[in-house]
């Protein structure tokens, strides 16, 4: 049903005026009324159905399909990536893992070592679950060593920010693969390319100027954990705590690699074994026996209850609920895009345009980052309109998909401002009143932007060799 297209379609420009006058609408829903993204993009998707002619009788069909079709490939992901990250946050891992990358790394490299132990972190954590998780680890480490608490803070933060918005199995990523048709495993490696150059050009360079620049004290918040939370921890060993952070990506490196070796002949696809150890490989499944092997590794093999480490994967649930239905929620937009032809209309105008399908896509999520903030909602949105151009364009290789992933991403967490959620957080946590978290945060997001774009039209480029 996500597929069906209209016996007949309205001329471009009346598509692209409703088009316009949709997300205009989006933009006045979520942030002039304040109303909640999921429900706008609800309201939004039914009404753009209903004035581009789709009949009454296919409009809820057309809506749950494209609905449904993005929940499909994003639940599992979000929700197996929060249990992982929970039970790595609330064991200590973290703190053991940047404990242990201080000292290695040195006092003097400690906004590095900090760094390193976000990105690392940052695989299963979101980004605001990571700030939490990381924050008071900065703090300690920034009063023991003295000066701006942003020369300890912004490495870890815009590691945070890079992984969650460039690598699945965050929603993002992981949205606009399924909405393309790129390999999820492929992109992930890809991904990688642009969220480490992007953490040391943003994370380190810039937030070392930063830090420079404006000299904040460690603000008195995040200390400490509750009694549940106490009861947990078991504190890991470093050894411990990397080796659950990659077995995923060994997994997942593993299908991807089999794939590589069945494209250059070494291995068949049809072998039972190949077909075995792929399936292993596939991001749900390697997400699945990490979750049990944490489970327990860090909670029933340490003798913690049953019943806490089923209360603590519970609790990380919760907090992404909102994230999924709206990730959900857009998919359903672009499912009312691609039926009622206005996404045919916007790839067709952009065609027109001379745009390369890597440019117009990292501007289009650019576009309307900047405009309603949501980083996911920007970045599944953007993959929505230019599917019709990909899909269309039988020429595009694997990794030509997975680049235009990348550059959307890039586009998604262009210049985050006032209207993003992360933007509070990040004032909030660090300290910074508004004029200065435009200055460094929302420059910081412009850089990170800029450099998804320039790995992906390289990327891009490369994969067309």
């Amino acid at each position: 049903m996500d597929d069906l297209q209209l016996a007949w379609t309205l001329p471009t420009p009346a598509l692209l005026g409703i088009a316009a006058a949709a997300v205009a609408a989006l933009l006045v829903l979520i942030i002039g009324a304040r109303v909640h993204a999921f429900l706008a993009l609800v309201v939004v998707s039914l009404l753009t159905a209903l004035a581009t002619g789709v009949p009454p009788d296919q409009v809820v069909p057309v809506m749950t399909s494209g609905f449904g079709s993005t929940l499909a490939s994003v639940a599992l992901l979000v929700g197996l990536g929060a249990m992982l990250g929970r039970m790595l946050e609330l064991s200590g891992g973290a703190e053991v893992l940047t404990e242990s990358l201080v000292q290695r790394f040195g006092e003097r490299r400690a906004p590095v070592a900090l760094g390193v132990a976000s990105l690392l972190m940052g695989f299963p954590i979101f980004f605001d679950a990571g700030l939490v998780v990381m924050l008071p680890i900065v703090f300690a480490v920034a009063r023991r060593l003295g000066g701006s608490v942003l020369v300890y803070a912004f490495p870890a933060v815009i590691a945070f920010s890079a992984m969650h918005v460039f690598v699945p199995p965050h929603p993002g990523p992981v949205a606009a693969s399924g909405l393309l048709g790129a390999d999820v495993g492929l992109t992930l490696v890809l991904a990688l390319f642009a969220a480490v150059p992007g953490w040391y050009l943003v994370g380190k360079v810039f937030g070392g100027w930063v830090g420079r620049r404006y000299d904040l004290p460690v603000p008195e918040i995040l200390s400490g954990r509750d009694d549940a939370e106490q009861e947990f921890a078991s504190r890991p060993s470093v050894r411990t705590t990397l080796g659950l952070l990659a077995l995923p990506l060994v997994l997942i490196f593993l299908n991807t690699g089999l794939n590589a070796l069945a494209t250059a002949g070494t291995v068949s696809l049809d072998d039972t074994w190949v077909q075995i150890l792929r399936l292993l490989g596939e991001t749900p499944v390697a997400l699945l026996i990490t979750v049990f092997v944490t489970m327990w590794v860090l909670g029933w093999s340490v003798g913690r209850p049953r019943a806490l480490v089923e209360s603590v994967v519970d609790g990380a649930l919760a907090p992404i609920c909102a994230i999924i239905l709206i990730t959900g929620a857009g998919g359903m937009f672009g499912g009312v895009l691609r039926s009622s032809g206005i996404g045919g209309a916007v790839a067709d105008s952009l065609n027109d345009l001379g745009l390369p399908l890597v440019v117009a896509g990292w501007l289009i999520a650019a576009i309307v980052r900047i405009a309603q903030g949501s980083a996911t909602v920007a970045l599944t949105t953007g993959a929505a309109l230019i599917q019709p151009a990909v899909l269309a364009d039988s020429s595009l290789t694997t990794v030509q998909l997975s680049a235009m992933v990348i550059a959307l991403a890039g586009g998604s967490v262009f210049a985050g401002h006032v209207n993003d959620s992360g933007f509070w957080l990040v004032s909030r946590f660090l300290g910074m009143d508004t004029a200065t978290t435009l200055r460094t945060w929302t420059v910081s997001q412009a850089l990170l932007g800029v450099v998804g774009f320039v790995v992906g039209t390289a990327l891009f480029a490369v994969g067309s060799l």
